[in-house]
């Protein structure tokens, strides 16, 4: 029986014992009336209260009183660092939340629940549902997207109550941080490494099958280098001649190898020592043009050598190089020859036509 119910079987026998004393005062009730009223009136109160406790059995009051009231207001629990698997394996998030519920209408037959242990369980199933699926690296953002998923108040599966959560916090270990930092830093210096490896692949490439490719195009991507310094060029032939055979890997084509210089061998230079030749002539811009000429094929009597020596003259006098301009078109375009008569006409007897024959 509650505290309510005997107050109130209390009072009632209170009111009846007052309404029978009034009664036999009015009706003059003999003597020996009133002890067995008085008696009557306390055997009531007790008979009632073992009859109470009798149905009540072993269950406390409290319990009877929570199954017989109305339901409870909202309440919280606070949930501390929780485990929850993340998308990778062996790296879990670690959960804080303050879980409220409400408990929802029930018959009165219902079992005696923990309402705190079912809403926990109904959050930690909603948390782990989505933590499952997220990457620990984005811990603060996946904290976020929890706070808002977990923050509408939905039924438990059992039906008693309904849950949300507030306060969310969602962390990694200090351990587990550190791995993911330094793995992060690894997958940069790699991106960078490949980066550098295929340009240098790249750069290779363009220089092994484009630039010295052979000795023209080298000569002719050195001259675009240099912006069409034609001196320059052609001073650097042998050394283009020996990049492009060496970046193949094969012999300075015989042509060419004129234009380098080979290192005597050591009894021609014991000679040299001994007897001494005259130092030779340094080599002049229609020598190194010359040279160039022959590492493109065009060889003495082409016509695009005197094309190119005009075209490149013309070029050096307009940096006031005059006597190089006329050096070279002395060198590949010289005046044409003529063999002087010396006055002397033509001899009539050489040269006359003969005469045919008279029949």
């Amino acid at each position: 029986m509650t505290t309510a119910r005997k107050t109130t079987t209390v009072f009632l026998t209170v009111l009846g014992g007052l309404l029978l004393a009034i009664l036999g005062i009015a009706q003059r009730w003999p003597v020996w009336s009133w002890p067995v009223l008085a008696v009557c009136l306390l055997a009531v109160p007790a008979a009632a209260f073992r009859i109470a406790s009798l149905r009540r059995g072993s269950v406390p009051v409290s319990f009877t009183e929570q199954l017989t009231a109305s339901p409870v207001e909202r309440t919280e629990h606070r949930v501390r660092q929780v485990a929850l698997p993340s998308l990778w394996d062996d790296y879990n998030f670690v959960f804080s939340a303050t879980v409220r519920w409400y408990l929802a209408e029930s018959p009165d037959n219902a079992a005696v629940l923990n309402p705190a242990g079912l809403a926990v369980e109904a959050i930690l199933n909603r948390a782990r549902a989505l933590t499952e699926k997220r990457e620990p690296g984005r811990a603060s953002f996946v904290q976020h997207e929890l706070s808002g998923v977990l923050s509408h108040m939905r039924p438990e599966p059992t039906g008693h109550l309904q849950a949300m959560a507030e306060n969310v916090s969602l962390t990694l270990l200090e351990q587990d941080q550190e791995r993911l930092d330094r793995l992060a830093k690894v997958r940069k210096e790699k991106a960078v490494w490949e980066h550098q490896r295929k340009y240098e692949q790249s750069r290779r490439q363009y220089l092994g099958e484009d630039v010295l490719k052979d000795t023209g195009s080298a000569v002719v991507w050195w001259l675009a280098k240099n912006d069409e310094q034609v001196e320059k060029t052609v001073a650097d032939l042998a050394l283009l001649a020996q990049l492009a055979s060496a970046a193949n890997d094969t012999d300075i084509p015989e042509r060419l190898q004129n234009l380098v210089l080979q290192p005597a061998e050591p009894a021609a230079a014991e000679f040299l020592k001994e007897d001494p030749m005259p130092a030779p002539r340094p080599q002049t811009a229609a020598d190194h043009l010359s040279g160039f000429f022959d590492a493109m094929g065009f060889t003495e009597g082409d016509v695009r050598r005197t094309m190119l020596a005009k075209q490149i003259s013309d070029v050096i006098k307009q940096q006031n190089r005059h006597e190089t301009a006329e050096d070279l078109l002395h060198r590949f375009d010289p005046p044409a020859t003529f063999t002087p008569d010396n006055g002397e006409g033509p001899d009539p007897a050489t040269d006359a036509p003969d005469e045919p024959d008279e029949p």
